[in-house]
Protein backbone atom coordinates (compact mmCIF):
# COMPACT_ATOMS: atom_id res chain seq x y z
CA UNK A 1 0.00 0.00 0.00
CA UNK A 2 2.52 2.35 0.58
CA UNK A 3 3.43 2.75 -3.59
CA UNK A 4 0.01 4.84 -3.33
CA UNK A 5 1.06 6.87 -0.74
CA UNK A 6 1.61 10.05 -3.47
CA UNK A 7 4.31 12.33 -2.47
CA UNK A 8 5.09 10.16 0.73
CA UNK A 9 9.00 10.36 0.52
CA UNK A 10 9.25 13.47 -0.56
CA UNK A 11 12.13 15.14 1.59
CA UNK A 12 13.85 18.37 1.96
CA UNK A 13 17.11 19.62 3.21
CA UNK A 14 18.08 21.94 6.12
CA UNK A 15 17.57 24.86 6.91
CA UNK A 16 14.25 25.55 6.62
CA UNK A 17 11.26 27.51 7.56
CA UNK A 18 7.66 25.86 8.28
CA UNK A 19 5.28 28.52 7.93
CA UNK A 20 1.66 27.83 9.88
CA UNK A 21 -1.38 29.84 8.98
CA UNK A 22 -4.63 29.69 10.64
CA UNK A 23 -7.72 28.46 8.76
CA UNK A 24 -10.58 30.22 8.68
CA UNK A 25 -9.60 32.00 12.13
CA UNK A 26 -11.62 35.07 11.19
CA UNK A 27 -14.72 33.14 12.69
CA UNK A 28 -12.97 33.49 16.21
CA UNK A 29 -13.16 36.95 16.95
CA UNK A 30 -16.98 36.50 16.90
CA UNK A 31 -16.76 33.05 18.59
CA UNK A 32 -14.82 34.26 22.11
CA UNK A 33 -15.70 37.65 21.75
CA UNK A 34 -11.91 38.58 21.07
CA UNK A 35 -11.40 42.53 21.35
CA UNK A 36 -10.32 44.62 18.01
CA UNK A 37 -8.00 45.15 16.36
CA UNK A 38 -6.09 43.04 18.56
CA UNK A 39 -6.70 40.87 21.61
CA UNK A 40 -4.14 39.79 24.77
CA UNK A 41 -5.68 36.28 25.15
CA UNK A 42 -5.61 35.22 21.56
CA UNK A 43 -2.22 36.56 21.64
CA UNK A 44 -0.97 34.89 24.85
CA UNK A 45 -2.96 31.54 23.18
CA UNK A 46 -0.55 31.76 20.02
CA UNK A 47 2.74 32.34 22.21
CA UNK A 48 1.30 29.20 24.02
CA UNK A 49 1.68 26.83 20.80
CA UNK A 50 5.14 28.98 19.58
CA UNK A 51 6.50 27.57 23.32
CA UNK A 52 5.10 24.24 22.86
CA UNK A 53 6.54 23.43 19.42
CA UNK A 54 10.06 24.65 20.37
CA UNK A 55 10.43 23.29 23.54
CA UNK A 56 7.80 19.62 23.10
CA UNK A 57 6.64 18.57 19.66
CA UNK A 58 9.78 17.11 19.22
CA UNK A 59 10.50 19.28 15.41
CA UNK A 60 12.97 21.51 17.62
CA UNK A 61 13.08 24.49 15.97
CA UNK A 62 15.74 27.07 16.82
CA UNK A 63 12.90 29.73 16.81
CA UNK A 64 9.32 30.61 16.48
CA UNK A 65 8.16 33.92 15.03
CA UNK A 66 4.39 34.81 15.31
CA UNK A 67 1.99 37.54 14.27
CA UNK A 68 -1.73 37.87 13.90
CA UNK A 69 -3.02 33.98 13.40
CA UNK A 70 0.82 32.81 11.60
CA UNK A 71 3.24 31.09 13.46
CA UNK A 72 6.91 30.57 11.32
CA UNK A 73 9.12 27.52 12.78
CA UNK A 74 13.08 27.98 11.40
CA UNK A 75 14.65 24.59 11.56
CA UNK A 76 18.25 23.20 10.88
CA UNK A 77 18.36 20.12 11.67
CA UNK A 78 15.18 18.07 10.56
CA UNK A 79 13.02 15.25 11.66
CA UNK A 80 11.55 12.47 10.02
CA UNK A 81 14.10 12.63 8.01
CA UNK A 82 13.13 15.51 6.07
CA UNK A 83 9.99 14.31 4.86
CA UNK A 84 8.32 17.00 4.41
CA UNK A 85 4.07 15.50 4.48
CA UNK A 86 5.62 14.44 8.15
CA UNK A 87 6.67 17.57 9.10
CA UNK A 88 3.98 19.75 7.53
CA UNK A 89 1.45 17.36 9.31
CA UNK A 90 3.35 17.03 12.87
CA UNK A 91 3.78 21.01 12.69
CA UNK A 92 -0.17 22.09 12.15
CA UNK A 93 -1.62 19.05 13.96
CA UNK A 94 0.74 19.63 17.00
CA UNK A 95 -0.05 24.10 16.68
CA UNK A 96 -3.22 23.48 16.44
CA UNK A 97 -4.04 21.04 19.36
CA UNK A 98 -2.02 23.32 21.94
CA UNK A 99 -4.27 26.29 20.34
CA UNK A 100 -7.29 24.39 20.96
CA UNK A 101 -6.47 23.71 24.56
CA UNK A 102 -5.00 27.35 25.19
CA UNK A 103 -8.38 28.65 24.14
CA UNK A 104 -10.70 26.20 25.38
CA UNK A 105 -12.45 25.80 22.09
CA UNK A 106 -15.81 23.54 21.60
CA UNK A 107 -14.51 23.32 18.30
CA UNK A 108 -11.36 21.75 16.39
CA UNK A 109 -8.81 24.68 15.31
CA UNK A 110 -6.95 24.23 12.55
CA UNK A 111 -3.66 24.87 10.83
CA UNK A 112 -2.45 24.86 7.05
CA UNK A 113 1.64 24.01 6.80
CA UNK A 114 4.56 24.67 4.06
CA UNK A 115 7.71 24.75 4.25
CA UNK A 116 9.95 27.60 2.61
CA UNK A 117 13.50 26.18 1.59
CA UNK A 118 16.24 28.05 2.68
CA UNK A 119 20.21 29.32 3.68
CA UNK A 120 21.13 31.39 6.68
CA UNK A 121 21.18 34.67 4.35
CA UNK A 122 17.44 33.64 2.72
CA UNK A 123 16.64 33.43 6.59
CA UNK A 124 17.63 36.53 6.73
CA UNK A 125 15.15 38.21 4.60
CA UNK A 126 12.65 36.03 4.91
CA UNK A 127 12.60 37.37 8.89
CA UNK A 128 12.33 40.94 7.76
CA UNK A 129 10.14 40.16 5.06
CA UNK A 130 7.57 38.45 7.86
CA UNK A 131 7.80 41.29 10.50
CA UNK A 132 7.06 43.53 7.01
CA UNK A 133 4.02 42.01 6.91
CA UNK A 134 3.38 41.92 10.27
CA UNK A 135 3.78 45.87 9.97
CA UNK A 136 1.08 46.23 7.45
CA UNK A 137 -1.32 43.86 9.16
CA UNK A 138 -0.98 45.84 12.55
CA UNK A 139 -2.10 48.98 9.84
CA UNK A 140 -4.60 47.06 8.26
CA UNK A 141 -5.93 45.56 11.39
CA UNK A 142 -6.64 49.16 13.07
CA UNK A 143 -7.52 51.06 10.31
CA UNK A 144 -10.66 48.63 9.18
CA UNK A 145 -11.58 48.46 13.12
CA UNK A 146 -11.82 52.56 12.66
CA UNK A 147 -13.95 51.90 9.66
CA UNK A 148 -16.47 49.19 11.16
CA UNK A 149 -16.63 51.39 14.20
CA UNK A 150 -17.36 54.72 11.87
CA UNK A 151 -20.39 52.57 10.28
CA UNK A 152 -18.85 50.58 7.44
CA UNK A 153 -19.43 46.84 6.67
CA UNK A 154 -16.02 44.73 7.43
CA UNK A 155 -16.15 43.89 3.62
CA UNK A 156 -16.50 47.62 1.95
CA UNK A 157 -13.92 48.51 4.84
CA UNK A 158 -11.55 45.96 3.24
CA UNK A 159 -12.18 47.07 -0.08
CA UNK A 160 -11.76 50.35 0.56
CA UNK A 161 -8.04 50.05 2.46
CA UNK A 162 -7.39 47.35 -0.10
CA UNK A 163 -3.82 48.71 -1.70
CA UNK A 164 -3.85 52.11 0.44
CA UNK A 165 -0.14 52.82 0.78
CA UNK A 166 1.32 52.31 4.62
CA UNK A 167 1.81 56.37 4.96
CA UNK A 168 -1.70 56.73 3.89
CA UNK A 169 -3.12 54.17 6.53
CA UNK A 170 -0.72 55.27 9.08
CA UNK A 171 -2.23 59.49 8.35
CA UNK A 172 -5.67 58.02 8.70
CA UNK A 173 -5.65 56.47 11.91
CA UNK A 174 -3.36 59.99 13.32
CA UNK A 175 -6.28 62.02 12.20
CA UNK A 176 -8.04 59.84 14.52
CA UNK A 177 -6.03 60.56 17.36
CA UNK A 178 -4.07 57.36 17.20
CA UNK A 179 -0.37 56.89 16.94
CA UNK A 180 0.35 53.60 15.55
CA UNK A 181 4.25 53.90 16.19
CA UNK A 182 3.20 54.18 19.88
CA UNK A 183 0.82 50.66 19.69
CA UNK A 184 2.72 47.70 21.58
CA UNK A 185 5.67 46.76 19.87
CA UNK A 186 4.58 43.02 19.78
CA UNK A 187 1.42 44.12 17.30
CA UNK A 188 3.71 45.82 15.28
CA UNK A 189 6.71 43.71 15.06
CA UNK A 190 5.50 40.49 15.74
CA UNK A 191 6.45 38.03 18.56
CA UNK A 192 9.79 35.53 18.93
CA UNK A 193 10.19 32.30 20.97
CA UNK A 194 13.40 30.59 21.49
CA UNK A 195 15.30 28.54 23.46
CA UNK A 196 17.72 30.99 25.97
CA UNK A 197 20.62 30.02 28.21
CA UNK A 198 20.22 31.91 31.94
CA UNK A 199 21.90 31.59 34.75
CA UNK A 200 20.40 30.67 38.03
CA UNK A 201 21.84 30.04 42.00
CA UNK A 202 21.92 26.31 42.72
CA UNK A 203 23.40 24.54 45.65
CA UNK A 204 25.83 21.77 45.35
CA UNK A 205 25.33 19.45 48.44
CA UNK A 206 28.31 17.07 48.19
CA UNK A 207 30.76 20.32 48.53
CA UNK A 208 28.28 21.86 50.44
CA UNK A 209 28.35 25.25 47.83
CA UNK A 210 26.43 27.74 46.54
CA UNK A 211 26.76 27.09 42.73
CA UNK A 212 26.12 29.49 39.71
CA UNK A 213 24.40 26.79 36.70
CA UNK A 214 23.04 27.36 33.66
CA UNK A 215 20.31 26.11 32.62
CA UNK A 216 18.00 25.93 29.28
CA UNK A 217 14.83 27.78 29.28
CA UNK A 218 12.11 28.65 26.44
CA UNK A 219 10.96 32.26 26.76
CA UNK A 220 9.29 35.22 24.39
CA UNK A 221 10.38 38.44 23.48
CA UNK A 222 7.97 41.09 22.68
CA UNK A 223 10.29 44.17 22.25
CA UNK A 224 11.60 43.36 18.95
CA UNK A 225 13.98 45.49 16.65
CA UNK A 226 12.93 46.41 13.81
CA UNK A 227 14.60 44.09 11.68
CA UNK A 228 14.88 46.25 8.37
CA UNK A 229 17.40 48.68 10.52
CA UNK A 230 21.54 47.57 11.15
CA UNK A 231 20.55 47.12 14.48
CA UNK A 232 17.38 43.94 13.44
CA UNK A 233 19.97 42.91 11.10
CA UNK A 234 22.65 42.20 13.88
CA UNK A 235 20.33 40.82 15.82
CA UNK A 236 18.90 38.29 13.16
CA UNK A 237 22.56 37.26 12.52
CA UNK A 238 23.09 36.64 15.73
CA UNK A 239 19.83 34.74 16.28
CA UNK A 240 20.39 32.44 12.58
CA UNK A 241 24.03 32.20 12.69
CA UNK A 242 24.87 32.87 15.57
CA UNK A 243 27.03 35.43 15.68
Amino acid sequence: MENYEIFANLATIPPIFVRLDGRAFHGLTKKFGFAKPFDDRFCEAMVNACMALVADSGLAPVFAYTFSDEISLYLTGLPFSGRVEKIDSVAASYAASILTIALDADEPLAFDARIVQATPAFAIGYMTGRQDEAWRNHLNAYCQQALIVEGMDATDAARQLKGMPAQELHEMMHKRGVNLAKTPAWQRRGILVCKKEVEKEGYNPVTDEHVTVTRSMVAEDRDLPLFSTPEGQAFLRKLICGG
